[in-house]
Formats: structure tokens, sequence, C-alpha cells
């Protein structure tokens, strides 16, 4: 893995705890020569991983709206700073630049942005790792609801198994450089057509 995508909030009104996990991300990227692609942003946790990126001797490539650069001030410690014009293009460039994908916590942005390269994954559109970190419980609530959805037979069971999920940044960022592409056919990702729900087993 030589570049990793992180998707995580922006916000300056997080409890500090939060940043911690933030920092050791950056801290573990650039102790294994891993380029940080994100965001490009200066504030809340992404601008907390991009200065420990950078602090720790790593390369941090941004990737931001005009629109945003002129809101969130860039992260000026940027090796590479991409500004693109619609977030439909900074996601696109994001998904592109990065081997493997991790999610910290964010918010809508950040779920829009997780959810989008999980689908991906699930139909095929590319097979890199996802990494979801679970600092202190903050995405219980999105597991539930997949687990709701595998429940009520909406997600494919097999779903579970395109996920590194840990509390710990780096226990997180280990499984996806151990990461080897899951073999799975569509059929255990996609949703049988038939409402026979004996097919989802």
């Amino acid at each position: 893995m030589q570049s990793l995508t992180v998707y995580c909030a922006s916000s300056t009104a997080l409890d500090p705890h939060f940043s911690i996990s933030a920092r050791q991300l950056g801290e573990g990227l650039a102790r294994e020569g891993i380029s940080l692609v994100y965001g490009g942003g200066s504030t809340g946790l992404m601008g907390e991983v991009a200065t420990a990126t950078k602090d720790a001797g790593g390369k941090v490539v941004g990737i931001i709206t005009e629109y945003l650069k002129d809101r969130e001030v860039a992260f000026p410690r940027c090796d590479e700073l991409v500004v693109v014009k619609t977030m439909r293009e900074r996601k696109m460039r994001m998904a592109e630049r990065g081997d493997g994908f991790m999610v910290l916590p964010g918010g809508l942005g950040t779920y829009e942005e997780f959810f989008e390269v999980l689908v991906g994954r699930v139909l095929d559109e590319h097979r890199k790792p996802i990494g979801i970190v679970n600092d202190h419980g903050y995405f219980d609530p999105l597991l539930a609801m997949i687990e709701h959805g595998i429940n009520e037979k909406f997600i494919r069971p097999a779903v579970r198994k395109l996920m590194a999920i840990d509390t710990d940044s780096i226990r997180v960022l280990e499984q996806l450089m151990a990461f080897e592409p899951v073999e799975l056919d569509a059929g255990e990702l996609i949703p049988p057509l038939s409402g026979n729900g004996d097919s989802q087993h």
C-alpha cells in the first residue's frame, strides 16, 4: 500500500478525544511510508491527521473544492494540493488516488464518502480495502443500521467481510496493509431479484 484515502470530520467543535486517533493514524502513515490522501482541509480531524503526517515526515495529498478551499482554509503544508470545482470530482479523485480507504468519525460528507466506496466495492468497481475506526463508539449506530439491513434482507451478510473495523486507528491500518482481496461472487453481495428469502443464505 502506497497511499491511503482518509475520510473524516472538518468540524472544530468535537470532543478532543477524537483527535487522538487521527494523530496516531498520521504518525502511522508516515512511519509506514504511506501517503495520506484526504480532503485538503486544515481544521477538525482533517487538520489533525494531516498535521501529524507531516510532522512525522510523511507525504500529504489534499483534494479540495474551490468552495471549501475558501471556507475551510486549505492545509498549507500539503505536498500536493488539488483544487477541483465540484464535490463529485473531489470524491472521484480521492477514490482514485488511494490504495485503500479509512473512515474516521465525521459528518454527512464522511457518511456519503463511506457508502460510496462501500457500494463501489459491492458492485466490484474496485477491490480496495475499507476500514472503519469506531472511535469511542461513534459508528455504533452506523454499524447497527447495516446489521439491521442484513437482518431485514436488504443487505447481504457478505458485506461484513468488506470492512475492517476496530476502535484503534493503527490496528485498522495494520489490517488494511495486510489485506488480500476477498473473492466473492455477485450472488454473495447483491440481493436476489426474487422475493425468496431462502436465497439470502
